[in-house]
């Protein structure tokens, strides 16, 4: 069984090009789910016109397929509730100078 908490840890590893801060703590990633052999992860981008939104979702699905136990990582890109900085997380606000 794929542990959930794997798959989160796999997803620290994707950073936000523009911000270099990972989408975990950006608060980016709305919902993650292990199956038997596969991941479903739901997450936004900042703004819904992001011109690294292609590669941030192909660097997700490459890091969740690293995880042992997981044959395909699906990533939904969702648009609702629409991501706020109130999302981020205390490192990510201390990483951007956001107090």
């Amino acid at each position: 069984m794929i542990e959930q908490e794997a798959l989160v840890q796999a997803l620290k590893t994707v950073l936000d090009p523009e911000l270099n801060v990972n989408v975990v703590d950006l608060g980016l990633v709305y919902s993650v789910k292990a199956g038997e052999d596969h991941a479903d992860v739901e997450m936004t981008l900042t703004s819904p016109a992001c011109p690294m939104g292609p590669e941030i979702l192909r660097n997700a699905v490459a890091a969740l397929e690293k995880v042992e136990g997981v044959a395909k990582a699906n990533v939904k890109l969702v648009m609702s509730p629409p991501w706020t900085p109130e999302r981020m997380s205390d490192d990510a606000r201390d990483e951007l100078g956001m107090f």
